[in-house]
């Protein structure tokens, strides 16, 4: 086969070079981009990740210089936008026998994205393991890394990551290995990382605590050069993504019957275990409000929340919201939340507050924008009491404030 690229044993480069100037998250990659995609020449050949959907054709009738496409026995989907998992449908439909691997939130996408309800599919969960016939892949979920359904695959045997996005790099490249490139790649991985995976950062130490234990020899992502220093860009992602301890968080709440107070607290418990200063206020009418303008002036992130009550707020938060539009906000986040029984009108209401002063209110659209995450919704409203399921969603709510803070 010609310019076969070898990455380990049995293991090959198969992906595509694409050296235009490319279209991608609202920029223009000016040195072009790879998708990467491998194949294991084993007992039960396998494709880890395919090339983005403009190329699947292309990528399909070069896989044949490879292996008879029906022999192909899974195909790994570590993550399921279109750079890497658009050439599936194209493959899925030579590749008949094959079983789609991935997590159960990427087969759940992936099934309505392409059309594949009828294909098979395998999901596994962290830790989970898959003898392909001569190497057992092991996969490991990394939640929003950059989106929610991504998981990296490691092949025991050769000692090779396979982490899709993370440890990527934009440049158009028919050099294999970053130690072989005619310049170093350290300033296009770093950019690389801080519009992609910065954004995410405490997940990022959530992926290398995972990672920490397993012998790597070789990291092959899926964009831009196979990394054979792999200790140099693991650490490099470990100093990018540490945490900044220096911010506060300040969260004001009026509750009538202490569920506004239970929110505020799982909120205060999860940013203080993020390594944020919290302080946690109850406004009743009698309010100092001397005091709770220092508290707002001294804090990075403000969270304004109240119970509803006859479609209004309760307790002395609204004296605070209106003291507030003389205050210099800018730079600060303004977060709106309460719990409520029926329409939950109070935590609209100080959202509008919040939108006519200039505090950066954090809305859904700030969070999209900012993030990326869309699954994730504010202002943040709880019916009555934070069952376990909503307990989770008030965790990651506050992580995500974390992310945006220390941006």
């Amino acid at each position: 086969m010609m310019n076969d690229k070898l990455i380990a044993k049995n293991s090959h480069w198969v992906g595509y070079v694409d050296d235009r100037k490319v279209p991608f998250h609202r920029l223009i990659l000016e040195k072009g981009t790879t998708y990467n995609s491998y194949f294991l020449d084993t007992e039960k050949p396998t494709i880890i990740d395919t090339v983005d959907i403009s190329f699947g054709r292309k990528f399909v009738e070069n896989l044949k210089e490879y292996t008879d496409l029906e022999k192909i026995q899974y195909i790994v989907i570590n993550h399921v936008e279109p750079d890497h998992s658009g050439a599936l449908p194209a493959l899925i439909n030579k590749a008949k026998e094959a079983t789609i691997v991935t997590t159960e939130l990427g087969a759940k996408e992936l099934k309505e994205m392409y059309k594949l309800h009828d294909k098979k599919f395998m999901i596994v969960k962290d830790g989970d393991t898959l003898d392909v016939g001569g190497k057992t892949l092991k996969f490991l979920e990394t939640p929003y890394l950059h989106t929610e359904e991504t998981m990296i695959t490691y092949a025991l045997e050769d000692k090779v990551l396979y982490p899709c996005d993370i440890f990527s790099t934009h440049i158009a490249t028919d050099e294999l290995f970053a130690d072989n490139a005619k310049e170093d790649i350290t300033e296009d991985f770093k950019v690389y990382y801080s519009l992609i995976m910065h954004p995410h950062r405490p997940y990022v130490q959530d992926m290398i605590e995972k990672i920490r234990d397993l012998e790597i020899e070789l990291i092959a992502p899926s964009h831009g050069y196979v990394l054979r220093d792999p200790k140099k860009y693991i650490d490099l992602y470990d100093e990018m993504s540490k945490a900044n301890k220096d911010k506060k968080a300040l969260i004001l709440y009026s509750t009538m019957t202490g569920n506004t107070k239970r929110i505020a607290n799982y909120m205060a418990n999860e940013l203080e275990e993020v390594d944020v200063e919290t302080e946690t206020m109850n406004i009743k009418e009698d309010v100092d409000m001397d005091e709770v303008k220092a508290k707002i002036e001294e804090a990075d992130a403000i969270f304004f929340g109240s119970s509803t009550r006859y479609a209004d707020m309760v307790g002395g938060i609204e004296k605070v919201l209106k003291e507030i539009k003389t205050i210099n906000l800018d730079g600060k986040l303004g977060i709106a939340f309460g719990s409520y029984g029926w329409s939950g009108e109070a935590v609209e209401v100080i959202k509008d507050y919040l939108a006519e002063t200039d505090i950066k209110l954090v809305d859904s659209s700030y969070v999209i924008k900012t993030t990326g995450m869309d699954d994730i919704k504010f202002p943040i409203r709880v019916k009555f009491n934070p069952d376990e399921e909503k307990i989770e969603e008030l965790k990651l709510s506050s992580r995500v404030i974390k992310d945006i803070l220390v941006g």
